[in-house]
């Protein structure tokens, strides 16, 4: 990615991602998917708690792990019908990850696009608030966080997450494990043959993009701070080191991909478990301590609507808290300075009530810790947790420093080699609902998606329709995949160029795109497709789904050809795209409003 923060470059969309798992038909988790339709780890869902005549409005915006649980609190806190100074509040809590929210309360916050404007901001950790203080003071303005030490409401450390037998093999739970032995695995030509187990393969890291999630932000931290031996004090000069750059840059170098939810990461593990193959999708994930405990019973979404719902998998995650340090999410709760005096009184009595024990409880009841770093009862080995376990802290470095370190992440993070698949069937002449078609929209979001890449990353154009005149397929290579910064400008040309009629060659385009990238494979990038569409299969030629489906397997890959789809507008076939990146351990995005795929195609590429 290009230097920088959400708010230089990304926008983010208020269409959901849909994570897909990666065996289909798969009856455990097929909760999943229908939670992930209707909401998603990195996207927005809007309040639905009435309103009562009288009462104060109190807009909450919430990070996305907590978001579901907090809006039921907030249901019972109505229902209680509470009153403070003879008034009562109605909380209503709109779920906006943390890295989205600090974007738009960064840029402006726009109610038509960010939803309502909150009083009260609670996202995943403290070093969101630390960058929108930075990025505020930045442009000149004025202050929407209160001085002072903010309260929490609930915390979750950062952990990695092994598959128990793999955890195991590197001495858990007696030997302490930490991102040292990570860099050893990941440097030992061997790799897990190293442990006595070459079956294994590599080492392979599940991480989110830093911009995006917190999980991916406080991976990286620590990612840096162990690369320095300290746990405290990181610096500008220690940013700057040859081999601090190095120790972090061989971290990534292990990654699958990146992207904007742990969600991608523990929705496929389930998947690749079902199917037998719980040992070879990743070999751990940076995800919270309770997305240990959501996975190893059944409910890898975490949503409290499907706990206890889902089978328990045949091989869990354990939670090893890096021995060299680890930071905290510790879901501040942020009463912006923007809010009326009657609501800072709301926000106030909704604090107390959230904080209040039973409250608690049900946090706990999820495996979150207690505002004040209590664990619950569920947070047992057996369930894949050591709430006793001894972790040394990371306290979030500087805002300053924190922007340097996500500036230099540019620079380290693993490199892409893919292919952009467009749709230029006839419907894509179909008006967008904005005066503009959606051929036009989607040209933009292409022309915007080159400057989410580095130079040095490698992409490459396809374009498909049934109709192609004295051409043997449906199918045009219109750019070869090379590097952005030899292919920029002839990308923006054809890009600019498109037009749209034929019927739509899904199947056999993306086939025969993810064989041209395997052929063109690098083992030291993240090798991927995406492909936009806007409708159907329409091509006689090619329309077995389940051949399909079977030839983007990448499950016995050892260097996968990710498929990364996009349903354009609500013809699009999303249950066919679902399938397609399912089986190739990716994610299917869902702009069925055909004006949020430039919000999109950012949630697509943060993959990248």
């Amino acid at each position: 990615m290009t230097v920088g923060y959400p708010g230089q470059y990304r926008r983010r969309r208020s269409a959901l991602p849909i994570v897909v798992a990666a065996v289909i038909g798969v009856a455990a988790i097929c909760g999943v998917y229908l939670f992930l339709a209707n909401r998603g780890d990195g996207g927005d869902s809007k309040a639905d708690n009435p309103r009562r005549e009288g009462c104060i409005a109190l807009n909450v915006t919430a990070s996305s792990e907590k978001a579901a649980l907090l809006s039921e609190l907030a249901k019972n806190y109505i229902k209680a019908d509470r009153r403070f100074d003879g008034k009562c509040a109605d909380p209503q809590v709109q779920t906006k990850a943390s890295g989205a929210a600090l974007d738009a309360l960064a840029k402006g916050w726009d109610v038509a696009k960010d939803g309502p404007l909150p009083a009260i901001w609670t996202p995943a950790a403290s070093s969101w608030v630390a960058l929108l203080k930075q990025r505020l003071a930045a442009g000149d303005k004025g202050g929407l966080v209160p001085d002072g030490k903010l309260p929490m409401i609930a915390q979750s450390p950062l952990v990695l997450a092994l598959p128990k037998p793999m955890a195991e093999a590197l001495g858990w739970p007696d030997k302490p494990i930490g991102w040292g032995d990570v860099f050893g695995l990941i440097n030992d030509p061997n790799g897990w043959g190293s442990k006595g187990h070459p079956e294994w393969g590599k080492f392979r890291l599940g991480k989110t993009n830093p911009h995006f999630s917190t999980s991916g932000l406080n991976a990286t931290v620590g990612a840096y701070f162990a690369a320095t031996g300290r746990s405290t004090d990181l610096t500008d000069k220690d940013l700057a080191d040859p081999k601090v750059l190095q120790y972090v840059k061989a971290v990534e170098s292990s990654v699958v991909h990146y992207g904007d939810t742990t969600l991608t990461f523990l929705s496929n593990q389930a998947a690749a478990d079902q199917a037998g193959r719980g040992l070879n999708y990743v070999s751990a994930v940076a995800v919270e301590e309770k997305s240990v405990f959501d996975y190893n019973t059944g409910n890898p979404t975490g949503d409290p609507a499907l706990a206890g719902k889902g089978a328990r998998p045949r091989v869990p995650l354990v939670a090893v808290y890096p021995k060299e340090g680890t930071l905290v999410s510790d879901h501040p709760f942020v009463v912006l300075t923007n809010a009326s005096d009657e609501q800072k009184a709301a926000a106030a009595d909704f604090l107390n009530y959230v904080r209040d024990a039973p409250q608690q409880k049900r946090f706990t009841d999820l495996a979150f810790r207690t505002y004040d770093g209590k664990a619950g009862a569920g947070a047992t080995r057996e369930n894949g947790l050591l709430p006793d376990a001894k972790f040394t802290t990371i306290d979030p470095p500087a805002p300053q420093v924190l922007e340097k370190a996500l500036s230099t992440w540019d620079g380290q993070r693993k490199r892409a080699k893919v292919l952009l698949v467009m749709d230029v069937s006839g419907s894509m002449n179909n008006d967008a609902g904005n005066g503009q078609t959606r051929m036009e929209l989607a040209k933009q979001a292409a022309l915007q998606s080159l400057g989410l890449l580095a130079a040095d990353d490698e992409v490459g154009l396809w374009t498909f329709s049934t109709e192609i005149e004295g051409a043997s397929t449906p199918y045009t290579e219109q750019v070869p995949v090379g590097a952005l910064a030899d292919n920029k400008a002839k990308l923006e040309q054809v890009i600019k160029s498109l037009s749209a009629e034929g019927g739509t060659a899904l199947y056999a385009t993306t086939r025969a795109a993810q064989r041209k990238m395997v052929e063109l494979s690098n083992p030291n990038r993240i090798n991927a497709v995406v492909v936009l569409t806007d409708g159907k299969n329409e091509y006689p030629k090619d329309a077995d789904l389940d051949a399909l489906v079977r030839d983007v397997d990448t499950s016995d890959k050892e260097i996968p050809v990710r498929v990364f789809t996009i349903a354009y507008g609500e013809q699009a076939d999303l249950g066919v795209l679902q399938k397609i990146s399912a089986a190739s351990r990716a994610a299917a995005y869902n702009a069925g409003d055909p004006t949020t795929i430039n919000n999109v195609m950012v949630n697509v590429l943060s993959n990248f």
